[in-house]
């Protein structure tokens, strides 16, 4: 008994130790309680899509710890966040369950959305509270860093998309991700013309950076079968890293006649959320790559088990890109899971560092994103240089049954 109140003691007090937190703070961190929950809007960013929202959350606790988020719309952050104030933090996959079960309905992709910018603040908030990064708390670091490939390339000066392609490949990513010809303004989109420039631009790009699939490209679901095909099959040869979104994403089933007519690698998912948006294209060895990205998934939880799909089936993991802290996210989970591929797309070809976080929440490099060792996501936010929108410090006046089995877990009711 005297041995294990030893090894109790020593445990609390390394923990304060590695978090710099006070020993009373280190000892009531398990029983911390979500007092409220604040959420603003991220300045300069108006894009008003519900599944690429960008605004900061923080969740505060009755100890002091705050976790910082990011994601999700107005409405539905004050929906889930009213569900789970007064609980314990550390219960992160009860209150997922919680949140994603509650209120009856199965959770559309905005909720899921939202209910990923929570979550990602829950992990940031325990790895703080015990003084560890994420990714320790998720099984320990896997890889050192993680690859990445550019759409675009800021940096370059260069007036051709060939030879921005060429710049971006010398400055140490691994990959410069192009899209189809045509389909921007108001000129109509003509499948046959642009199927053919499309081919022709490809061997254009894959000349420049030297073949050895440096380059990607996008279909963005704008052909039909016939002009996909009739592209992919023109790509063959060339080896491109993936070829992305071949056809429409409303029916996933599609894939298994895709498959049997290409050999290109596949990527599919910056359109999906959870698990049971793209478990069967994984299962089914339908693609060979998910763009599934945080927080469209739900969050990190929802993410890693995803991870272990693609190990499972011998999928790699090439997320969409995403805000600046769930990109940050994003290098914690790849960085401690083991699918047989991981690569990150970074818009214009860096991540981006906006002045209401620290300068050294990510870890940038060469090209490269590297793992950040300090407590929790590694990110300190500023609120006065965002804009408030609401605070939530009450559970909802009108709760929605919950079922539970006599072990306690959540169950749909």
């Amino acid at each position: 008994m005297e041995r294990r109140n030893f090894l109790k003691s020593a445990l609390v007090g390394s923990t304060a130790i590695w978090s710099g937190l006070p020993m009373s703070m280190a000892q009531a961190a398990p029983k911390l309680k979500i007092t409220k929950i604040r959420y603003y809007s991220a300045p300069g960013y108006n894009k008003p899509l519900f599944n690429q929202a960008r605004g900061i959350v923080e969740i505060y606790t009755d100890g002091g710890v705050i976790g910082i988020g990011e994601g999700g719309s107005k409405d539905m952050i004050e929906q889930c966040a009213q569900m789970i104030i007064g609980e314990d933090p550390f219960r992160i996959e009860h209150l997922w369950q919680n949140v994603y079960r509650g209120m009856f309905y199965p959770p559309g992709r905005e909720k899921l959305h939202a209910l990923g910018a929570l979550e990602m603040a829950l992990w940031d908030l325990k790895g703080k509270a015990l003084g560890v990064p994420v990714y320790d708390l998720l099984g320990g670091a896997t890889r050192d860093y993680v690859e990445c490939y550019a759409t675009g390339f800021r940096a370059s000066k260069a007036k051709t998309e060939e030879e921005r392609a060429r710049d971006c490949i010398e400055a140490g990513l691994r990959a410069y991700r192009i899209g189809p010809t045509g389909g921007n303004g108001d000129q109509p989109f003509d499948f046959y013309d642009n199927a053919k420039k499309t081919i022709e631009f490809c061997k254009r790009i894959d000349s420049a950076v030297g073949g050895g699939g440096k380059w990607a490209l996008d279909l963005h679901t704008r052909f039909d079968t016939t002009e996909g095909i009739k592209i992919c099959r023109a790509l063959e040869n060339m080896e491109p890293y993936f070829v992305e979104d071949i056809v429409r994403s409303e029916n996933p089933a599609v894939y298994k006649t895709v498959r049997q007519m290409t050999t290109v690698p596949i990527a599919v998912g910056e359109q999906f959320g959870d698990r049971w948006d793209i478990n069967e294209l994984i299962e089914q060895r339908l693609i060979d790559y998910t763009r599934i990205t945080l927080p469209n998934t739900g969050g990190i939880g929802e993410f890693k088990k995803i991870a272990a799909l693609c190990e499972t089936h011998y999928a790699g993991m090439i997320p969409h890109f995403t805000g600046p802290l769930s990109t940050a996210a994003l290098v914690h989970v790849l960085g401690s899971s083991s699918p047989t591929r991981c690569l990150m797309e970074l818009g214009g070809g860096e991540p981006e560092r906006p002045d209401y976080f620290n300068e050294d929440f990510i870890n940038f490099k060469n090209g490269k994103l590297y793992l950040n060792p300090a407590p929790g996501l590694g990110v300190k936010f500023d609120p006065k240089k965002a804009t408030f929108v609401l605070e939530v410090a009450a559970k909802t006046q009108f709760p929605h049954p919950i079922l539970k089995s006599p072990d306690g877990a959540i169950h749909n009711w």
